[in-house]
């Protein structure tokens, strides 16, 4: 199993430079990966950073860890765009670029920026963006041509470091099968709970969401299963209760919440930058 962190950049966080530092020192406190959400803004809080500019500075900060965004919502971005930010992450980084994506959530957001709410319509959307992504990624001249997205005759390179793709993990909410077949085609997946479910995903249902994402897998390649969750850095027999058994259910990514809902100002609440930091260079779990 690998570790990770996840941060929403916001409040103290809405700032490159203070996640490129705080992405250093997981880089070299052991992490594995290092994740940041992706808005274009909040209803709270109300700072919040530019993605690619934030991923450009924790690419340059790191050396070895793994980083990305969770989750890149493809309907509201230009999938052509992005293709181009993410080869030129990839690149600049070493290879080191997982892109997380979904139809995305957060319907205040698309509403106010006059972006698709249709929920079939941003499904649709978010299929006909990784067609475009990979197929551009491929480098050479592509066509396209779907209801939503049309290209033509159009030369992409150069192409990312990764092979055979920069990975690519879909997220849904699970018992939904519709968004886990969905990331059964692709390389791994990030599921979330029913929104009348409290709290996270339990080991039974990854369990059973995995038994059910491998009975639609096309190939046998490499697939990660990725949990989210919290665990004490100063108590590790209890992280072990926590984390042991996801493992055994088929998660492969633990990925370390910094929580939107206990995220504090700076020096108020649990998450101040000085327990942000002091929760990262405390290091991931470690199990046998």
């Amino acid at each position: 199993m690998k570790y990770a962190l996840l941060l929403p950049p916001f409040g103290d966080c809405a700032d490159a430079r203070v996640l490129a530092e705080l992405a250093q020192d997981a880089d070299q406190s052991g992490w594995d990966g290092f994740f940041i959400w992706d808005h274009v803004f909040m209803n709270w809080p109300d700072r919040v950073v530019d993605i690619t500019v934030a991923l450009t500075a924790i690419a340059l900060a790191t050396e070895r860890i793994r980083f990305g965004t969770l989750v890149t919502p493809l309907p509201r971005r230009r999938p052509w765009k992005l293709a181009r930010e993410t080869v030129t992450l990839d690149r600049l980084s070493g290879g080191r670029l997982t892109l997380g994506v979904g139809a995305g959530w957060w319907r205040t957001e698309y509403h106010q920026l006059g972006e698709e709410t249709s929920v079939k319509a941003r499904a649709e959307m978010l299929d006909e963006s990784l067609e475009i992504l990979t197929g551009l990624w491929r480098g050479g001249t592509f066509n396209f041509q779907g209801n939503h997205y049309a290209i033509e005759d159009t030369f992409f390179e150069p192409t990312p470091i990764q092979s055979p793709r920069i990975p690519i993990w879909v997220a849904g909410l699970w018992p939904n099968k519709a968004p886990m077949r969905r990331a059964a085609r692709w390389d791994g997946v990030y599921a979330l709970p029913s929104y009348e479910q409290e709290g996270d995903m339990t080991p039974a249902q990854v369990r059973k969401m995995v038994s059910y994402i491998q009975e639609h897998r096309v190939d046998d390649t490499p697939f990660d299963v990725i949990q989210k969750g919290e665990t004490p850095g100063d108590d590790m027999d209890r992280t072990v209760e926590i984390i042991e058994p996801y493992r055994e259910a088929g998660a492969t990514w633990w990925l370390e919440v910094i929580s939107a809902q206990r995220f504090g100002h700076q020096g108020e609440g649990p998450w101040s930058m000085e327990a942000i930091r002091e929760r990262i260079l405390q290091g991931p779990p470690v199990l046998s």
